[in-house]
């Protein structure tokens, strides 16, 4: 049986052609997604079966994907840099032109 698309209506193959875009779109933005996440930070442990979940659940997959298979591990809290005691102006410009002499001031 072959299908001709022909007969059917420039709207629907309109519409068949933006949701082949987006399901393409989704699936090669999956697989990237996976490519470069560590393993640590896949669900179940392994990327193969991701793999077959983004590629074979048409547009499902991708958003399976990206809704339950991806860890997202919270980084511990870093204090935040604390500056050095002398950060002035004065200091600054020390550290770059030397110390002024002061002994030639008026």
């Amino acid at each position: 049986m072959n299908p001709d698309l022909s007969a059917l209506p420039t709207g629907i193959l309109v519409v068949i052609a933006i949701v082949a875009v987006i399901e393409i779109t989704l699936d090669v933005i999956a697989l990237v997604s996976l490519y470069r996440r560590p393993l640590s930070q896949v669900a179940l442990g392994n990327k193969w079966v991701w793999v077959a979940i983004i590629l074979l659940v048409n547009l499902v997959g991708p958003v399976l994907y990206f809704v339950i298979g991806r860890k997202t591990d919270v980084p511990e809290a870093q204090p935040a840099p604390t500056r050095p005691s002398g950060t002035t102006a004065d200091s600054i410009a020390d550290s770059l032109y030397g110390r002024r002499d002061d002994s030639d001031a008026p």
